[in-house]
């Protein structure tokens, strides 16, 4: 059955919602095998303790790269309307907003994806987190932070188009960007070897990036054959949260979209995961003070999610695979602020045994 005959029979909004449920679903099931977790690169990044999160972060970065390149080199992907590039971007917004993102994503122990894997895995932390998160974001949309939002992201503009593609700034075309995947491709095998990482961890990774590329690539197409317009996008969770948590508060809500399937598509397929593993257990916080943490570093993502554009997942991958540059300019952020929230707050310090600890006893896995 070819796509205009499932979209004449679901309609356009029903296809839309199911594609985000299934990539979603799929996204769930990888990033809960491989332990797919931004903060837990930068940690071993910033640490130089071990290199498997890096290695999983780098496969999923480098497989969305190559793969949404070539589909567009091949013509079955046209990103040009894509919000990241044809709108009006906020430098001031990235470069911010990145840095309370990776500020946030250190004081809950995971980024807002990982939150939501966990959360469907038991974890009742990454629950509390993931709310926030979510009402904080939607509170930065159209709520008390919305001002405080949009003065920040004035302070520094850029016009769409061109200007926001810096494929098409360095004139290097879609052949460079490949390229410039495969390069970090190499570095993934180089330390998925080193540590020795089990196929299911380096295939997840894999996997998870495969899954952004072929978001873009379905909402283009899907898009494409639609009366009504369809947003081009690819996977993130600032913006879905908030839109999931506006829909369970006061329904309808908005029509069905892309958005609102991702979301529990990813809780279903982690669940799933999960149970196959034998990986469902119930957790919660210890004591107030890694609550209060915990509360902090929400707000700090759901807010510098909204004013950089994305999140972990979607500036930091989905954005940087179209090399969008107020999406690099997020993921710098991002490092940067984990890196220095990881030294202020995490750093492992010497212990007059001879080993280390950390001062906020943060490990590695969040």
């Amino acid at each position: 059955m070819e796509l205009s005959q499932l979209i004449d029979i679901l309609g356009e909004n029903t296809t839309i919602t199911l594609a985000g449920l299934l990539i979603g679903t799929l996204f769930g099931l990888f990033a809960q095998r491989s332990r797919f977790c931004m903060r837990s690169a930068v940690v071993e990044f910033w640490n130089r303790q071990g290199t498997a999160k890096l290695a999983i972060w780098l496969c999923a970065f480098s497989s969305a790269v190559i793969a949404t390149q070539l589909f567009i080199a091949l013509g079955w992907l046209d990103v040009s309307q894509a919000r990241q590039l044809s709108a009006t971007g906020s430098l001031s917004g990235a470069l911010v907003g990145g840095l309370l993102f990776g500020i946030g994503m250190i004081l809950a122990r995971g980024c807002s994806s990982r939150m939501l894997i966990l959360a469907a895995n038991g974890n009742l932390r990454a629950l509390l987190t993931g709310l926030i998160f979510a009402v904080t974001a939607q509170a930065s949309l159209n709520g008390a932070l919305s001002p405080l939002r949009q003065w920040l992201s004035g302070l520094w503009t850029i016009s769409g188009g061109a200007s926001r593609d810096l494929l098409a700034t360095a004139h290097v075309g879609h052949l460079g960007g490949i390229l410039f995947g495969l390069l970090w491709l190499v570095a993934a095998i180089h330390f998925t070897r080193r540590s020795r990482l089990h196929h299911r961890e380096w295939l997840g990774g894999l996997g998870v990036g495969i899954m952004i590329a072929l978001a873009w690539m379905t909402t283009f197409r899907i898009g494409s054959q639609s009366f009504d317009i369809v947003p081009v996008q690819s996977l993130s969770f600032t913006g879905p949260s908030a839109d999931v948590l506006m829909l369970v508060l006061s329904p309808p809500g908005q029509p069905w979209d892309f958005n609102i399937g991702l979301v529990p598509g990813v809780v279903l397929g982690s669940f799933i995961a999960a149970l196959w593993g034998r990986e469902l257990k119930l957790e919660g916080f210890k004591d107030g003070h890694s609550m209060r943490r915990y509360i902090a570093g929400a707000v700090c993502m759901g807010f510098g999610g909204m004013l950089a554009g994305g999140c972990a997942v979607g500036a930091g991958i989905s954005g940087a695979a179209i090399f969008a540059l107020t999406a690099w300019l997020a993921l710098i952020g991002m490092w940067l602020g984990g890196g220095l929230t990881n030294w202020l707050v995490d750093r492992p310090r010497p212990h007059p045994a001879g080993t280390t600890e950390s001062i906020g006893k943060a490990a590695v896995q969040p």
